[in-house]
């Protein structure tokens, strides 16, 4: 699972869309292929994160790249796309959602075949950027598509259509990936977004209506460019300063003084334009990309920070876990994407059943015990180790755990995340816990180096994953003591945004 794809965030931004929008729908006379062209879109963009994953050690061996450096290329994908994917719905908003899904998907298709043409590590990290860019367009586009061309109950059918749709890619796409990594290479799971890419834009050139709302915001191009760049700040921060102290076993590797003032400079830097973004979004007010007003009830930043935390705990082992097993355990890329199964299939069964159970019981009680239950997974992957990465003895448990907590904790996050403002700012809600996800996949991803840099087999890369496991596992337990503490109660009535907490 990838922090870049389809998540409890992203089903909550597709029932957002359910509620009729400030510009009523007109239903489609295509509703087939609006739909079509709005599924290949978004699965494109969910998918691309956790088949890379997969191929992150074929590709660091093709291009010789160190263990340190390969992170960038899970975070040259979630920068953008964390930072822009809310300037990216109002987009669509102001100057079209058709025009800028298909702009979204023009360059996410140019940037693809960069990826697989790409002869050196550099190209191959500024392609993998445009990625991003043009998935934070393409996403909430096609989320707007849908809510804009269907009405009533055939928009809630739709909008089910697409989720379901978004769980069969992402429990195929890895598979499917580690196949084509192994058969023909790494730069085909890039080739093969072109022909995809260039159905679903013929889709939606052909059966998708123009729409765009008659009192779109403008564009918050000042957030952006500080949100972006505060968070690449930081990133950048925390990528250096990992890569230095994973390499303090490696004395000869040591990067010396000149980086960790170039890290703690970079983190200042990050810090200092995150503050000034804040300053600058509570100015704008309703104007922002990402309204503070949100956070003045105490239930919303509950959510917001069980998200970060629990997507923080997935994103970073679930980069290093294909790694694992590929490079120490000698698993084939297409049996490591196979091995990552019990996650998507456990939720698409059980996230139904998930969302009755949080109806009768309320959004709080799921939302301390699914996390919970995640953490007891996480700390099942202590039993890894050089020798011991059997699969149904020791891979599976692990993983089934931490997939029964998700399960359990899907449904209920999204429920509390639209319930936790009011019926107004349902989407705004929604963007936002969805953009927090992506920023705490990338934050997480960059301080991946500590295991990367001492190399991706034996006891050393061991227990740095073991340290990574015991940080996943205080993570997911600080967001369900986060649902805990801040969660309203069965009963309870949800403040106005801007209300008090």
């Amino acid at each position: 699972m990838s922090t870049a794809g389809a998540g409890p965030c992203d089903r909550g931004a597709a029932q957002a869309v359910a509620a009729p929008p400030a510009d009523a729908a007109r239903p489609t006379a295509h509703p087939t292929g609006t739909l079509a062209a709005t599924i290949l879109g978004s699965s494109l963009a969910f998918v691309d994160g956790s088949v890379t994953n997969v191929g992150l050690p074929a590709i660091a061996r093709d291009l010789g790249v160190g263990g340190d450096h390969v992170s960038w290329l899970i975070n040259a994908y979630l920068l953008p796309l964390g930072a822009l994917v809310l300037l990216g719905g109002v987009a669509g908003d102001r100057w079209g959602r058709k025009r800028v899904f298909l702009a979204g998907m023009a360059l996410f298709t140019f940037a693809s075949l960069a990826c697989a043409a790409a002869p050196a590590f550099g190209w191959l990290l500024a392609a993998r950027a445009v990625q991003g860019l043009g998935a934070a367009f393409m996403m909430p586009a096609s989320l707007a598509l849908i809510g804009a061309a269907f009405s009533g109950e055939a928009r809630g059918r739709a909008v089910g259509t697409w989720a379901a749709a978004g769980a069969v890619a992402g429990a195929l796409g890895p598979l499917a990936g580690g196949w084509l990594i192994d058969v023909v290479g790494w730069r085909s799971i890039f080739l093969v977004n072109l022909p995809l890419a260039l159905v679903a834009a013929w889709l939606a050139w052909r059966y998708v209506d123009e729409s765009r709302s008659a009192n779109a915001q403008p564009l918050d191009g000042g957030g952006a460019l500080l949100a972006t760049a505060g968070l690449a700040a930081l990133t950048l921060g925390l990528t250096v300063l990992a890569g230095e102290r994973g390499d303090g076993a490696n004395p000869s590797a040591a990067t010396g003084p000149t980086s960790t003032t170039l890290a703690l400079g970079a983190l200042a830097a990050g810090a200092a334009l995150l503050v000034a973004f804040i300053r600058l979004e509570a100015r704008l007010g309703e104007r922002a990309m990402m309204p503070l007003h949100l956070f003045g009830t105490r239930a919303f930043v509950g959510v917001t920070l069980l998200t970060f935390f629990l997507y923080a705990a997935l994103g970073g082992l679930f980069v290093l876990l294909p790694y694992l097993l590929i490079e120490t355990g000698g698993y084939s890329a297409a049996a490591a994407g196979a091995a990552l199964l019990p996650l998507p299939v456990a939720m698409g069964l059980g996230s139904r059943a998930a969302g009755r159970l949080a109806e009768r019981a309320g959004p709080r009680v799921l939302l301390t015990l699914g996390p919970c239950i995640v953490a007891l997974g996480f700390a099942l992957f202590l039993r890894t180790g050089v020798g011991r990465l059997d699969y149904a003895s020791v891979v599976f448990p692990a993983l089934a755990v931490v997939a029964c907590g998700l399960t359990l904790s899907v449904a209920p996050l999204t429920a509390a995340v639209m319930g936790a403002v009011d019926a107004a700012h349902v989407g705004s809600a929604s963007g936002v816990n969805n953009a927090v996800a992506r920023v705490a996949g990338l934050l997480a991803t960059a301080s991946l180096g500590f295991v990367l840099a001492a190399g991706a087999k034996g006891e050393a890369f061991i227990a740095g994953f073991h340290a990574a496991a015991i940080a996943a596992c205080a993570l997911a337990l600080l967001a369900g003591l986060s649902a805990f503490l801040l969660v309203r109660r069965e009963g309870e009535t949800p403040s106005p945004a801007g209300g008090s907490p």
